[in-house]
C-alpha cells in the first residue's frame, strides 16, 4: 500500500492516509491527497468523498517538521500553498460532499485536513488540538475559519493555549458533526456517503456549489494571507529554535526581548 490510498466503494471515494506512525505530512503525501480529491471531482460515478486514516489510532499529527527544517524557505512556502490554498480550492470546487473520518489524534496540519471537509465524523477517543505556538509557529489558517465556527473567545482559547480537547468538546463547539464508537467511524462515514450518493447528483452539485459560495465570505482570500503570515513566522529565530527543540525532544530556549 502507498502512503495515501484511493478506492471507490459504492460510488464513494475513500482517500486514506497511510504513513505510519502518525501520518506526518510531507509534500508528497499532501500531493497524493490533492490528486485523490482531483480524481474524485472529475469522476461522475463518485458521489461523495471520505478522507480518513489507515493507520490505527491516529488521523494526522500535522507537518513532518524534520522535512520542513531540512528544506528551504521556498520549499516551505510551496508546502503551505499546497496544504492551505490548493486544498481549500479543491474542496471548494469538489462538487460533492466530503467527510473526514477521524480516529485518534488530529493536530495542526491534521486539523487543516479534517476541517477542509464538509463534515467530520469522530471516534469517541479522538483528540484534537492546535499546538503550533508551542513549536514556535502559528496555526495561521485556523485564525481564518475557527472564530467563524465557534466564536472569537473560544477560538482564541484553543489556538493560543494549544491544549488538546476530546471529541465531545469538539462536537459541542460545532467542529465535529457526529461522535461514534472508535470502531464505527469509517462505517458511519460510509453510511453517510451512501445517503449522499442516493440523492440527485446534479442537484447535490449545484446545491453544494451554492452552499460553498454563500459561506465563503472572503475565506479563500484569508487562506492566502495565512500562507504569508505563517511563512513570515517560520523565518524567525524562535521558529527555528522551536523546530530544533521539538526534533531534539528538549525544551525550547525562546529569545528574550527586553523593552527599552
Amino acid at each position: 500500500m502507498g502512503q495515501v490510498t484511493y478506492e471507490v466503494r459504492d460510488n464513494v471515494a475513500e482517500i486514506m492516509l497511510n504513513q505510519a506512525p502518525v501520518n506526518a505530512l510531507t509534500k508528497s503525501i499532501i500531493t497524493d491527497v490533492l490528486d485523490g480529491l482531483s480524481r474524485a471531482a472529475a469522476d461522475d460515478e463518485v458521489r461523495a468523498v471520505i478522507l480518513g486514516s489507515a493507520v490505527p489510532g491516529v488521523f494526522c499529527a500535522g507537518l513532518n517538521l524534520q522535512k520542513v527544517i531540512e528544506g528551504t524557505d521556498a520549499e516551505a512556502r510551496g508546502l503551505l500553498e499546497l496544504l492551505y490554498v490548493r486544498m481549500t480550492d479543491l474542496q471548494f470546487g469538489l462538487g460533492k460532499p466530503s467527510i473526514a473520518a477521524v480516529t485518534g489524534g488530529a493536530r495542526a496540519g491534521g486539523m487543516t485536513m479534517a476541517i477542509s471537509c464538509d463534515m467530520i465524523i469522530a471516534g469517541r477517543s479522538s483528540t484534537f488540538g492546535y499546538p503550533e505556538i508551542d513549536v514556535g509557529i502559528i496555526p495561521a489558517i485556523h485564525f481564518t475559519h475557527l472564530p467563524r465556527i465557534i466564536g472569537k473567545p473560544r477560538a482564541f482559547d484553543l489556538l493560543f493555549t494549544g491544549r488538546s480537547f476530546d471529541a465531545d468538546e469538539a462536537q459541542s463547539l460545532g467542529l465535529v458533526s457526529r461522535v461514534v464508537d472508535d470502531d464505527q467511524v469509517l462505517a458511519e462515514a460510509r453510511k453517510l456517503g451512501q445517503v449522499f450518493a442516493a440523492k440527485p447528483a446534479s442537484i447535490m452539485r449545484m446545491g453544494r456549489n451554492a452552499f460553498m459560495t454563500a459561506n465563503d465570505n472572503g475565506y479563500r482570500q484569508g487562506v492566502a494571507v495565512a500562507v504569508e503570515n505563517l511563512c513570515n513566522v517560520m523565518a524567525t529565530d524562535d521558529a527555528r529554535e522551536g523546530f530544533k527543540a521539538y526534533m531534539g525532544k528538549r525544551r525550547p530556549r525562546w529569545a528574550v526581548k527586553r523593552s527599552k
